[in-house]
């Protein structure tokens, strides 16, 4: 009998010590702190990982070599030894030749944070189109990682030594045929990536012809973004509490009142120190903000580093160059907010997606953002003009159709369609201004 080797898998855990470089010559977002540690050990724990001991090394700069000194790499082997850790992980991002030496030196794998964030991502992605791009920004990951992971580094064909007759003379090292196989890769993935985003242009297409409004929910990652998705449409997607726990975008339609229906799109969650190549891959995924008619910014307020996370969402809207766009600041888990006074303001709500308090408010600063100018009409046809029953179909939402002296026609429309069809509104229909000369 076979054994099921998947259960092995899940339930086997990794042990990892956690290491991270605090000191004022790096640069904030690539700076280390204690909240940044323990975030880091979430993260951990989504990867099926378990955290022994974490520590936070405070220097004035980073060791070229080893980043965190050579003092300190010896203390970190000497517990690696004792916790009987199988990897050591660092919150700060590390060069390849760092990476390489740490590994070499501790005698265990060595990773970073963005090299934890794309195995979570691998674990988590769904689709193809997911698949696809943590494909691809594992690639860029690994490209120049390469060099020192290969023990057979000899040239296939060698100018001397002891190569055998004929195959003297300039070759290729196994390192630079792997690099070329990669680049190879690397391009496919990204010709696979550019059909995925003529599917999507397709699509969009489709819903700017109906004239659906489209509103993207972002925010860090655990926030609640689906948890409020599901709490508005009922979505039923799967909402656990656990950092990346949704990688694929998932849309829903939201009928908020008999003149407003827009499509929710939930969006993969953003995090401190996203590696640049998961911001790159999901190029495709995110892309979506850009023909977003509005944002929600779902911010969990019962998190100490609230503003922080804020920020940090705020950093890669504009760098997605989305920061145009309107934008509602969803203030999430206020059931869970010990403070007196909760955020306030215009274009800001408090809300609990868990218990539904807020989100009619929530509903109503949707619908007045996304106003496109819907009126309730009744349209009467002649006969021989019923073709024009197709144009109301195709621009705006019928509601009925009777069949009478004339079709009559009910139907939730735009501005454009009225204007268009304004000659057989019923009287009492939208308002017309005159034309003027």
């Amino acid at each position: 009998m076979i054994e099921d080797r998947t259960d092995v898998r899940e339930k086997y855990i990794t042990r990892a010590i956690l290491v991270g470089l605090e000191c004022s010559a790096l640069p904030p977002e690539e700076n280390s702190s204690r909240a940044s540690v323990l975030e880091l050990t979430a993260l951990l724990e989504t990867a099926g990982g378990e955290c022994v001991m974490y520590t936070i090394q405070n220097r004035h700069a980073p060791d070229p070599r080893t980043f965190i000194g050579a003092g300190k790499v010896e203390e970190l082997k000497t517990d690696v030894e004792n916790w009987e850790a199988e990897m050591v992980i660092f919150d700060n991002p590390l060069s390849p030749s760092q990476q390489r030496v740490l590994s070499q030196l501790l005698g265990v794998t060595v990773l970073d944070r963005a090299g934890l964030i794309l195995d979570i991502f691998a674990q988590r992605a769904r689709t193809s189109e997911g698949r696809l791009q943590v494909e691809l920004a594992q690639y860029q990951y690994l490209l120049p990682r390469l060099t020192g992971m290969w023990t057979h580094l000899t040239r296939q064909t060698a100018s001397g030594g002891k190569s055998p007759i004929g195959t003297r003379g300039p070759g290729e090292t196994q390192l630079e045929t792997d690099r070329r196989h990669i680049r190879e890769i690397i391009a496919r993935l990204k010709r696979e990536i550019a059909s995925v985003r003529r599917v999507r242009e397709t699509q969009r297409s489709r819903r700017e012809k109906n004239e659906v409004p489209v509103v993207a929910i972002v925010g860090y990652t655990n926030a609640g973004k689906s948890t409020l998705l599901n709490r508005l449409t009922g979505a039923g997607i799967e909402a656990n509490d656990r950092l990346f726990d949704t990688l694929d975008t998932t849309t829903r339609t939201l009928k908020i009142s008999d003149t407003c229906t827009v499509l929710l799109s939930d969006t993969v969650g953003f995090i401190s120190k996203l590696p640049h190549q998961l911001v790159a891959a999901f190029k495709a995924t995110l892309e979506e903000l850009e023909y977003a008619d509005l944002i929600l910014h779902v911010i969990d307020l019962s998190n100490p580093e609230w503003r922080a996370q804020m920020d940090v969402v705020n950093r890669l809207i504009t760098e997605l160059e989305v920061h145009t766009i309107p934008r509602i600041e969803v203030f999430n888990k206020c059931d869970a907010f010990t403070s007196d006074i909760r955020p306030h303001g215009e274009g800001q709500v408090c809300i609990s997606a868990k218990t539904g308090e807020g989100t009619d408010r929530l509903l109503a600063l949707i619908e007045k953002a996304v106003d496109a100018g819907l009126f309730r009409v009744i349209f009467e046809f002649p006969y021989d003009r019923a073709g024009l029953v197709d144009q109301v179909y195709a621009g705006g939402s019928v509601e009925n159709v009777e069949y009478g002296d004339r079709i009559r026609v009910s139907a939730v429309c735009p501005e454009r369609v009225c204007g268009q069809l304004r000659g057989y509104i019923a009287e009492g229909g939208p308002h017309w201004p005159e034309e003027e000369d």
